[in-house]
């Protein structure tokens, strides 16, 4: 049903609203990164490049990148694999109790990431006596990571079905060649998005990262938190901040396209 003028005006209206409330506070942290003024007033009383100079020059920010960017590679690595196969054997596959193991690989995405963190954190350290170091972060983003790459798979296979592969073993190939030439080609698009989102997800994660830390381990947000009220420090993470708010976009925008583009194919 055709919308009204008053109606379309108004969606207008609410639609630019909310991106406005949405967006405005991420163009203020872009221009903070040029404010000459240590603190995060508003306008700018001046610009300078000082900031991103002195973000460029600072060890902690690049250990702490460092860090973030190896969890990260490892959770989406570890959720990749237990995604997809948790996936396959969901939607591939009639068992007693399938309903609630697919409630299981989904909850921890829906837990508050406090309870997620306080568990961890009692598991590795009361339960298993294991010291919390660079392995037991990358443990904890796994959790949630893995129910982003299971989604995104377990939707590519319910939508494009059993046809072709049941084809493929008529015509002789084996489970491997059905894989390799069939199967995989179409979930591709699904496992690249799954992987982009996971690794965004684990990038940007603090309050898992919090409990699950050691004292030498230091992710990127972690290190924005630390430095974020000292007056020193607050100009390097407002250049931080303005520089994840826009390599931030590269992965959700990419994973938007690759699941966009197959799926339009099918």
């Amino acid at each position: 049903m055709p919308l009204s003028r008053g109606m379309r005006r108004v969606l207008t209206l609410w639609a630019g609203g909310a991106l406005f409330l949405l967006y405005a506070p991420l163009v203020i942290v872009v221009l903070n990164s040029f404010n000459v003024s240590r603190t995060f007033a508003f306008p700018p009383s001046g610009l300078t490049l000082q900031w991103w100079n002195a973000a460029l020059h600072s060890s902690g920010a690049w250990n702490a990148l460092a860090s973030s960017v190896i969890v990260g590679l490892c959770a989406t690595a570890i959720a990749l694999v237990l995604g997809t196969l948790a996936a396959f054997a969901l939607q591939r596959h009639r068992f007693f109790g399938r309903r609630a193991v697919n409630l299981l690989i989904t909850l921890p995405i829906t837990l508050p990431g406090i309870v997620t963190g306080i568990a961890l954190a009692a598991t590795f350290t009361s339960v298993l006596n294991v010291a919390l170091s660079v392995a037991t972060i990358i443990v904890g983003h796994a959790t949630f990571c893995i129910v982003v790459v299971f989604n995104n798979v377990q939707a590519r296979l319910r939508r494009m079905g059993t046809a072709l592969e049941d084809a493929a073993a008529d015509l002789g190939a084996t489970g491997w060649q059905t894989m390799r030439l069939v199967t995989y080609p179409m979930i591709r698009g699904a496992l690249v998005a799954g992987a982009l989102l996971a690794f965004a997800l684990s990038f940007d994660e603090i309050v898992v990262t919090t409990f699950t830390a050691g004292p030498d381990t230091t992710t990127l947000p972690l290190w924005i938190f630390s430095n974020l009220f000292r007056p020193n420090q607050a100009p390097v993470v407002n250049v931080v901040a303005a520089v994840l708010t826009v390599v931030a976009i590269v992965p959700v925008w990419l994973a938007q396209r690759l699941g966009g583009d197959i799926a339009t194919t099918r």
